[in-house]
């Protein structure tokens, strides 16, 4: 099954955590490529904000782009700064908290 990468130019050299903004309040999220075998999702988080504790059926991996970010997997906290990245794998309980504003790509294999 094809991916087409969608919501982003093409052909245009960008910075990734331009491509999504804050705000206040709120988790904000930006689809860049979806099929069964795979996710590309841009995420902003307020400060405070969080995607509670929950079980992926992919590997996600979590590159931080700005701020400062709670990854809680099987209960222990990573924290991640800008150009940080972690996996959290398939299967294990995880959750991500805006530990400052924070943007993150997740990139989830499934």
């Amino acid at each position: 099954m094809g991916v087409k990468i969608k919501n982003i130019s093409h052909s245009e050299v960008l910075t990734l955590k331009e491509q999504i903004s804050y705000q206040e309040g709120q988790v904000v999220s930006k689809t860049l490529a979806q099929n069964s075998a795979l996710s590309v999702t841009l995420f902003s988080f307020a400060k405070g904000e969080e995607i509670s504790t929950h079980e992926s059926g992919g590997d996600a991996f979590v590159t931080c782009l700005d701020g400062v970010g709670k990854i809680t997997i099987d209960g222990v906290d990573y924290f991640l700064h800008e150009g940080e990245s972690i996996v959290m794998p398939a299967g294990h309980p995880h959750a991500v908290y805006g530990e400052e504003a924070f943007k993150m790509l997740l990139v989830v294999v499934f």
